[in-house]
């Protein structure tokens, strides 16, 4: 009959559409010939990984992530053996030594030495690829052991990082960041979780934490918190059955697969080695990380829209309408051009941020990107903002159906505006970006 005819048609539209290469789909932007930022190495990086992923995960992510399904021990140890664990902290200074010691390898043959911003750019790309765009299930197996986890590399004692981050690496343990609370979340100053000492050195927590990324399944939580008389403190609580530390699942836009959990403290005790770095320096060590968890937000975020963008050109080139293919309406090529000068203006920038990144120390880029950091995650977010609007006007009734063809714009509009919010909101990051700036100014006739 005629609309099954009319159906064959449209799936060989599809089917060609999906087989050929899209323009800007790739992170380089399918117009650059020459870049002075990635070698053959980077290059090499990303094949690897990209073949890894396209293997364990990529095929299995919309299911998971539909069905809300959590993280095995299973494929958590697949993930650490292909060296994707690794990843998520590869440029901490001196994990080298550690990696090489357990024999825990990264992809492509990589060495940890020759892991820079770029190798960190690359493997936050790819990974937004190989879960298919489904942010919840992104967040839920390797968002918050990527925050988790940092604190206690950078301040940790060596004893700690061998008894507690290493079975993180080999996947046999999972970690997660405890910053946010109800009543505090850009602004951490005003946490009310609480840190008491105990007599032997040790400490008992009691308080709240709230959108914990990976709580659910986490079996540290990298916890700040404050104290009566001194200061701020990280420390790191463990696990227990559930007497003295209890997570909740809350249920947010996106998939439960993000493990998103409300996490309460009844005097959960702390024993004196599980303290991160020195009493009073927890707000500052929290800081320190806030950079590098923005910045790779960004590389994320701007890596998610640009598969929308890839998904809008596929669409355009087979979808018919009124008698002529979507592509053929100057108002369809208006709104692709829009998305994708939206996406190649923050990768640019990026690029050169990272670039910077690069010949900078962490406290150099601290002292001197924070600013420019905060600025980027402002626009990145403006323009998911511009790639939602315009994706959903292309992909009409598909791009709010949970099945078939729009489905990785559908996931989109459920979860951009966590860029927007998480990790700063886009007013505070502005605000912040132009505070910074002007502090180099000289003569301020006001004070900001």
């Amino acid at each position: 009959g005629v609309v099954p005819t009319l159906v064959q048609a449209v799936q060989k539209k599809l089917e060609k559409a999906k087989n050929a290469s899209m323009p800007y789909a790739e992170a380089m932007g399918t117009w650059r010939r020459f870049s002075p930022y990635y070698t053959e190495r980077h290059l090499k990086f990303r094949d690897a990984l990209r073949t890894f992923l396209a293997k364990e995960l990529r095929p299995f992510a919309k299911k998971w992530d539909d069905e809300a399904t959590l993280p095995t021990r299973d494929l958590d140890k697949r993930l650490a053996d292909g060296g994707i664990i690794a990843c998520l902290v590869a440029a901490e200074k001196g994990i080298g030594d550690l990696l090489r010691k357990h024999d825990i390898k990264l992809p492509g043959g990589i060495q940890a030495e020759d892991f820079d911003y770029f190798m960190q750019l690359i493997f936050n790309e790819e990974l937004k690829v190989g879960v298919d765009g489904c942010s919840g299930l992104g967040a839920g197996y390797f968002g918050g052991q990527s925050i988790g986890l940092p604190p206690l590399l950078k301040f940790g004692t060596p004893e700690m990082i061998e008894k507690y981050a290493v079975p993180v690496l080999k996947g046999e343990k999972r970690i997660c960041l405890a910053i946010s609370e109800p009543y505090a979340g850009s602004d951490v100053a005003q946490i009310k979780t609480t840190a008491t000492p105990t007599a032997d050195g040790g400490w008992l927590v009691t308080g709240t934490k709230k959108w914990i990324t990976g709580g659910m399944v986490a079996d540290y939580f990298t916890t700040l918190c404050r104290t009566e008389k001194h200061g701020t403190v990280m420390l790191l609580v463990e696990r227990d059955d559930g007497t003295t530390l209890s997570p909740k699942p809350i249920k947010t836009s996106y998939s439960p697969a993000a493990g998103t959990s409300l996490v309460t403290y009844y005097n959960a005790y702390v024993p004196p080695e599980r303290l991160i770095g020195k009493v009073g320096d927890g707000f500052k060590q929290t800081m320190a990380n806030f950079n590098f968890e923005r910045w790779m937000m960004i590389v994320s975020g701007n890596r998610h829209a640009r598969l929308v963008v890839e998904e809008c050109m596929r669409w355009a080139l087979s979808r018919r309408v009124f008698g002529k293919a979507l592509i053929q309406q100057p108002v369809i090529r208006y709104k692709l051009a829009e998305m994708a000068a939206a996406v190649e203006a923050v990768h640019s920038m990026l690029e050169d941020l990272t670039y910077q990144m690069c010949n900078m120390t962490p406290a150099e880029i601290n002292k001197h990107l924070a600013g420019t950091i905060a600025l980027l995650k402002y626009k990145q977010t403006r323009a998911a903002t511009v790639v939602a609007d315009n994706s959903c006007q292309i992909f009409g009734g598909r791009a709010i159906t949970q099945s078939g063809m729009g489905y990785v714009v559908e996931k989109f509009q459920k979860s951009f505006k966590f860029q927007a919010i998480l990790g700063g909101s886009e007013e505070i990051m502005a605000d912040f970006a132009i505070r910074q700036a002007m502090r180099k100014v000289e003569n301020m006739p006001a004070r900001l």
